[in-house]
């Protein structure tokens, strides 16, 4: 018996539609207690009152938890919720239902995707983009790549980090207790949250050593980043939610998992590398018969701070009306679009030391013949 990963992309009509991940199990296609994680892009602001997240998650919490005899509550302390909002330009909603399933088959020799998923304990506020993230978010990914049989940090090529922020009722409890927190202001909390779990990546896969890391650097020293970390943050949560993707000798079937990093938002030649990595044809648009291949593409966008882009100003941080990240998802998204021929691509906003400034971690996972 060998694990597989299996990895279904469904569309979603509104943020609150679980009809299509229904529809797996009811085609015998998925068996609800397969799925360990369902990452989805849902179609709100993206900033701190988006709730098209937390309707998503009570939308598939409850139906999982009928389908299983469940409470909510046990669905969604086994299940990794991992819910990304906004899909401005022409991003398109949908969910990515990540299972694994024991097989009667043999490993895959060059590498299959393997997945592995781990929770941290509840923070407190104080706690959030600083240290104490940092540390707890590497102790979770090494267990979740002990818990996926990848020992080899090389052999990780994204992790997925699902994190919370601060709201005001967060900032007084704390103050309450006689306690500061990193900011006050609660979407710049997005911003410290999302850069704290990301080089709690990077420490965990050995990108970066403890002896960089400080409370000073979150958020401050953008030369210190993950390739391979994409960090998404919610109000819906207290917790890290972490999923670890890549690929081991160990595991069987036709997914593989490769990823390149942008260097900026319009590197193209970083998301044909990634192609081209996964086994798919990396230039020029996919076709047809190649895009029955590909499976899924993850990415990160981020206004570059310097607010050029190869020299050219953008004014993405200077709209008063839209939120930068707003703009960069629409950008990167467009840009991937274009070289994949895809519109249903989880492109998240906020990459602070998720990649080179402006840039951010691309990865694709597709399918792959198996050897005799």
């Amino acid at each position: 018996m060998s694990p597989r990963a299996i990895l279904h992309r469904v569309p979603a009509r509104h943020p609150g539609d679980a009809a299509a991940v229904a529809a797996l199990f009811d085609q015998g296609l998925l068996h609800p207690a397969e799925i360990v994680a369902i990452l989805g892009k849902t179609e709100g602001n993206g900033c701190v009152n988006d709730f098209t997240r937390a309707y998503a998650v009570e939308a598939l919490g409850h139906m999982l938890a009928a389908r299983l005899g469940q409470s909510l509550e046990q669905v969604l302390a086994r299940v990794a919720m991992v819910m990304s909002g906004g899909t401005e330009g022409g991003l398109s909603p949908h969910f990515l239902v990540l299972a694994i399933r024991q097989e009667a088959a043999a490993p895959n020799p060059q590498g299959a995707l393997a997945i592995g998923t781990a929770f941290t304990p509840e923070f407190l506020p104080e706690e959030l983009g600083r240290l104490p993230q940092i540390h707890a978010t590497a102790t979770a990914i090494q267990a979740a790549m002990a818990q996926a049989g990848i020992t080899n940090p090389a052999d990780v090529h994204y992790v997925q980090v699902k994190c919370p922020l601060l709201t005001s009722d967060r900032i007084a409890a704390a103050r309450a207790r006689g306690q500061t927190v990193a900011t006050e202001d609660t979407y710049h909390s997005m911003g410290l949250s999302r850069g704290a779990s990301a080089l709690g990546v990077a420490l965990a896969l050995g990108e970066l050593p403890a002896s960089a890391l400080s409370n000073a650097v979150i958020g401050a020293d953008w030369s210190l980043h993950s390739g391979r970390a994409s960090c998404s943050a919610g109000v819906e949560l207290t917790r890290n939610e972490i999923v670890v993707l890549g690929n081991s000798p160990d595991w069987a079937g036709d997914l593989a998992i490769a990823h390149a990093v942008m260097q900026d938002a319009i590197d193209l030649p970083a998301v044909h590398q990634a192609l081209a990595a996964a086994g798919l044809p990396g230039t020029g648009q996919l076709s047809a018969a190649a895009r029955e291949n590909l499976v899924a593409v993850l990415a990160k966008a981020e206004p570059a701070t310097t607010g050029r882009i190869r020299g050219n100003r953008h004014i993405m941080l200077d709209d008063s009306d839209i939120n930068a990240t707003r703009h960069a998802r629409a950008l990167v998204g467009g840009v991937i679009a274009a070289a994949v021929g895809r519109t249903d691509l989880f492109v998240s906003g906020g990459a602070e030391h998720q990649g080179p400034d402006g840039g951010g971690p691309v990865a694709i996972i597709a399918r792959r013949p198996t050897p005799p």
